[in-house]
């Protein structure tokens, strides 16, 4: 099992490299000096050439992300270029908002998806499958800032139910107040993740009730009910492990869209403003986050995954030997 976590663990630190280091190039190499977002029109040129100096933006590409990297690991990630604050404090204010309205979501999807996949994969070919699929083909489809939006003129336009943006009604902090903000915001980030959850459950499914246990079961006179919950859900959610470990990171990037859509105040918000004014550490920052988030939801998701099924950490035992 040790070996097994060594592996993956030295896999997850590889990809991190990966991911900061093409980001930093990714922004090196953008269109535009980046010192200019520093130098002001009053400064001389002796003045910019030493805040440049400064700021080691004349040494090269290599030596630059060398130096950012040794303050990424001290827990530095550098000042906002927008508001002259430091980025960690910015993200740490808004990062429970981003947690709240994914762990949210998160729960939600697989409360909806669960039973659907599993009833939709059950009744096979008929028009119970034929209208779940149906739907979840729609949610797969949708762009999530015209979902939202079409969400915020049905209920909040023309119905009056929900609140169309922020996280709280001024002057109101209740935790009421925040659920009723929550459930636009939640239902857009969940609908396409409730879709891909339901194709996959309902595609396991099928593939688990032609195994042999399922036809023992039944000849044992267990209902259908008893064979679908008891015996066929727990090896059909075993690949949704997985799946949620990877879609950690997409959650993060679909609430970039949401939150922008909904004035949540969250990370998205944050990263969202950021490329608007081109405020390179921020967005080095959310990058950093979102890679983070990916490596160590799949990290956890194989812990999990190998400790559910042990075939998983005999098999990576096997092939780190």
């Amino acid at each position: 099992m040790w070996k097994y976590c060594l592996k993956k663990l030295v896999r997850m630190i590889v990809v991190m490299f990966l991911i900061s280091f093409l980001s930093f190039a990714v922004i090196y190499f953008a269109p535009g000096d980046i010192s200019d977002m520093y130098v002001t029109a009053d400064m001389s040129e002796e003045q910019k050439e030493n805040l440049i100096a400064e700021l080691g933006l004349d040494k090269s590409m290599v030596e630059q992300y060398g130096a950012w990297a040794n303050k990424m690991l001290h827990g530095d990630m550098g000042v906002s270029l927008s508001n002259k604050s430091a980025v960690w404090p910015q993200i740490q204010q808004r990062l429970p908002a981003t947690i709240l309205l994914m762990g949210s979501s998160i729960i939600l999807s697989l409360v909806l998806a669960i039973p659907l996949g599993l009833w939709s994969g059950y009744k096979k070919n008929t028009w119970v499958d034929n209208m779940i699929s149906s739907i979840s083909y729609m949610g797969m489809s949708l762009p999530s800032f015209w979902f939202g939006m079409l969400l915020i003129i049905l209920f909040s336009s023309i119905f009056h139910i929900l609140p169309s943006s922020g996280m709280h009604t001024v002057g109101n902090t209740s935790t009421w107040d925040t659920f009723q903000h929550m459930i636009l915001p939640c239902i857009t980030l969940s609908i396409g993740h409730i879709a891909i959850y339901i194709r996959y459950i309902r595609a396991n499914t099928i593939g688990q009730l032609s195994e042999e246990y399922v036809l023992t079961a039944e000849a044992k006179g267990n209902s259908e009910r008893k064979t679908l919950f008891r015996h066929v859900l727990k090896n059909t959610l075993l690949p949704i492990i997985t799946l949620l470990g990877m879609n950690l990171a997409s959650l993060v990037c679909g609430s970039f869209i949401v939150e922008t859509v909904f004035g949540w105040p969250g990370v998205g918000t944050l990263a969202m403003s950021a490329i608007g004014s081109r405020d390179y550490p921020v967005i080095m920052a959310y990058v950093m986050l979102s890679g983070f988030l990916l490596v160590t939801g799949n990290f956890l998701a194989d812990l999990l995954y190998a400790f559910v099924d042990p075939r998983i950490k005999r098999g990576g035992a096997g092939n780190g030997k």
